[in-house]
């Protein structure tokens, strides 16, 4: 890989990722590109670089969290912003992409909103959109201009299994949309796995009948995309614990933790159901929670590569890839 000059990184962080970025900067040993976030008193939204970036190439990082809306519109400005400043490209970098469960119709007269936020954000002028662990990987068919669906549930398992004996071991996937991922993790790290067999009859609200596959006086670790409400993940571990789980430990990426997700995990916890969490700052609110035997895995060093990779002549994500699998596999 052609080896990136600093003075050629520019980081713009938003509202919704100024934790990651900062830690993104640091691991790239870059200042981030001041800008002024204006609101005027009806709501509106004003952004201004504060530098020259005419013909430069201009990483934004901004996670779609709540307020949602909010943090969707100010993305959209600062890339409005950056164009008409006659910027050379716009990399949007997204650890946590809102609305991304919407991707289908499955009632009639549903929107499927996930495909509207990739049309206004190709619309609004960015070159390249990166999105950490999206939902659903269909989401790339959205968009008509190049976008990396980046996985990082490696570095949440990694972590995780630091605690787990691996001799005891199973991969549980918490429902079939996840099996891909979970069994990506069981065969590298030459495990068993297991899926529960789960049915959403409304939104935020699951009910699981089965399990595929032996979890009886095992230690399970669930990989999971995201962890919204809670209520899916405990009964699911719940029901591991009726078939004989010995411990359950959680490796998610995306920690909304809508209300009553703090509750419902540390009760989890404090009952033995759930021995550890492990969760990304891809949702910086994520620090704010009082969870018992929560550990937030940062996601700066990781998205500080595939940045640099964005700068290079010849980059290429798989070798980022490469780089941390042994330390996945270890």
């Amino acid at each position: 890989m052609t080896k990136t000059n600093k003075k050629d990184i520019l980081i713009i962080g938003l509202s919704g990722a100024k934790k990651i970025t900062d830690s993104i900067c640091e691991h790239l040993g870059v200042k981030q590109t001041p800008v002024t976030i204006s609101h005027f008193a009806d709501g509106e939204i004003m952004i201004r670089p504060e530098v020259p970036v005419r013909y430069r190439a201009v990483t934004i990082i901004q996670s779609i969290t709540k307020p949602v809306n909010e943090n969707i519109m100010e993305l959209l400005i600062a890339i409005d912003a950056l164009k008409r400043a006659s910027v050379k490209a716009i990399n949007v970098v997204i650890p946590y992409y809102a609305y991304a469960r919407q991707d289908r119709k499955t009632l009639g007269r549903e929107p499927i909103t996930s495909k509207l936020v990739a049309t206004l954000l190709e619309r609004a002028g960015a070159s390249r959109v990166a999105i950490v662990d999206i939902h659903s990987e269909q989401t790339q068919g959205f968009f008509d201009i190049p976008v990396d669906t980046l996985r990082a549930s490696f570095i949440t398992v990694r972590e995780a299994i630091k605690k787990i004996h691996c001799t005891n071991l199973v991969i549980v996937s918490p429902d079939y949309g996840g099996i891909k991922r979970a069994r990506q993790i069981a065969t590298t790290l030459n495990l068993p796995l297991a899926i529960l067999d789960k049915r959403r009859p409304s939104p935020n609200h699951a009910e699981i009948s089965n399990i595929l596959g032996n979890v009886k006086n095992k230690d399970c670790l669930i990989s999971d995309d995201m962890i919204d409400t809670a209520g899916t993940i405990v009964a699911a571990c719940k029901v591991l614990k009726e078939h004989g789980a010995k411990t359950i430990t959680i490796a998610a990426t995306h920690g909304i933790l809508s209300d009553p997700a703090t509750e419902r995990l540390s009760k989890a916890v404090k009952s033995n159901i759930i021995s550890n969490i492990y969760l990304t700052n891809s949702i910086e609110s994520v620090y704010n929670r009082k969870i018992l035997n929560l550990h937030v895995c940062d996601l700066g060093k990781y998205l500080s590569e595939i940045i640099k990779v964005y700068y290079s002549e010849n980059g290429s994500i798989s070798k980022v890839y490469e780089h941390y699998a042994p330390r996945f596999i270890k």
